[in-house]
């Protein structure tokens, strides 16, 4: 931006010199920027909450979170189902010196079924099920976090057109300053370094309109891409900065945090699929049934050729004890560690929700001494300059510190009441449920 600076002003002093026959505040007045549209008036502005139904829809994220919410359900089957049944053949009483003589053979066809034991079924399907619930809880928490990101970009861009709007008053308002200059210009009441001043004052702010698209057209590319949209699409909104009235205490967020932190929620929902496992190891002492049924036929000759044959068997899980206590300790080492990281992810949620509050509560009071004080006061200050310029009463330069001190407060207000709806957006996905807004006058 220094550097933008350094090459036009020789060029705005070159053509004050090669025009010296013209009335130089005519050139400077000249060189005002435009008075600036940024908005595409073919492009229907969206408001926050039809932005964040988009998002919602199309956001690339919360996709995958939603992929893989159906990649578990479909395991879901698999949790109750049976293995699958054996068929064998046997053949009895082979001759080894005839092996080929099918007649002397006894001929065994069987079909078997492995059963679980009593209540592993029911336990595998029900951390199944639990299992589906933790990714749906992972959607709501994708979900959270990109609509805070896109509230964050959707007041981004707000503040760039509040920015571009206090932009075009100030041209204007540059315009009237130079007018009034070149009255006195001509009647020799002001030096032409009056002229290099009000150069500079509209080289600011062609500086800070240059600032102001860039910040918009990041702030559209962020909204494009959590809508899934292409970056570089065109897009408009419309709305206001909605704040929080009163912001709950430090108890009553923390509270809310517990109940609706989905990664809290989540976890809870991991204890129980842990405990439901932990169950489920237990379940190994319970013996697996193996029932079979089959066919048999006998050498040709015997008095009972055709034969039906059942069998049964058992595993003995107790001649394996030591693998099974394994594998409860596991499952219960298991259940310890998703307590532990429970409260771990507890106290680092709590932590974020009072410096998210803390971090609302300072904006708030910066927006409250904006508003309140140091606006009125940069406007009132404004207004006296530029009334005793007119009057002979101050110098342009005391004018131009004047316009640029009131150009710093109001860009520093815009910027702090987006903040502030920024922080009350963080405060939210910190606590994982909505806070009562309202709109704040600007």
């Amino acid at each position: 931006m220094h550097s933008f600076r350094l090459l036009l002003l020789p060029l705005v002093i070159g053509a004050t010199a090669a025009g010296a026959a013209e009335d130089p505040f005519a050139v400077a007045a000249r060189l005002a920027p435009s008075i600036q549209h940024l908005r595409d008036k073919n492009v229907t502005p969206l408001t926050l909450s039809e932005v964040e139904a988009e998002a919602m829809s199309n956001n690339r994220e919360i996709q995958l979170a939603e992929e893989r919410v159906a990649n578990v359900e479909a395991q879901l089957p698999l949790s109750t189902a049976f293995e699958d049944p054996v068929a064998t053949y046997r053949g009895w009483g082979v001759p080894v010196a005839q092996p080929w003589n099918v007649n002397r053979v006894q001929h065994m066809f069987m079909l078997s079924l492995t059963v679980p034991g009593s209540g592993k079924r029911e336990l595998r399907y029900l951390a199944a099920a639990d299992a589906i619930g933790i990714a749906r809880l992972q959607v709501d928490a994708a979900k959270r976090e990109i609509t805070g990101r896109v509230r964050s970009a959707f007041f981004d861009l707000l503040r760039t057109y509040d920015e571009l709007r206090l932009h075009d008053e100030q041209v204007e308002i540059a315009r009237q300053a130079i007018a009034a200059a070149r009255v006195k210009y001509t009647v020799g009441k002001v030096p032409q370094q009056d002229v290099l001043k009000a150069q500079v004052a509209l080289t600011r702010l062609v500086d800070h309109l240059l600032m102001f698209e860039r910040d918009a057209d990041l702030a559209r590319a962020a909204l494009n891409t959590f809508m899934g949209r292409d970056p570089g699409a065109s897009l408009e909104i419309r709305g206001d900065y909605s704040v929080a009235d009163a912001l709950p205490s430090s108890t009553e967020l923390q509270q809310l945090a517990t109940e609706n932190r989905p990664e809290l929620v989540a976890l809870r929902a991991t204890i129980q699929q842990s405990e439901t496992r932990t169950r489920l190891a237990g379940k190994a002492y319970a013996p697996d049934l193996t029932i079979a049924a089959g066919y048999m036929l006998m050498p040709r000759g015997s008095p009972n050729r055709n034969a039906a044959m059942a069998e049964l068997s058992v595993n003995l899980p107790w001649l394996n004890r030591g693998k099974h206590d394994s594998e409860i300790q596991q499952a219960q080492s298991e259940e310890a560690v998703v307590r532990a990281e429970y409260q771990v992810q507890l106290s680092a949620i709590l932590r974020q929700v009072q410096e998210a509050r803390v971090r609302a509560e300072a904006s708030s009071r910066l927006v409250d001494l904006y508003r309140d004080t140091l606006r009125p006061q940069a406007q009132m200050a404004f207004r006296s300059a530029l009334a005793a310029y007119q009057t002979d009463q101050t110098d342009f330069l005391n004018l131009l510190d004047s316009q640029n001190m009131t150009l710093d407060v109001e860009y520093s207000y815009f910027a702090a009441i987006a903040d502030y709806a920024t922080r009350l957006a963080e405060l939210e996905a910190a606590t994982g449920a909505a806070l009562p807004r309202v709109r704040r006058p600007l």
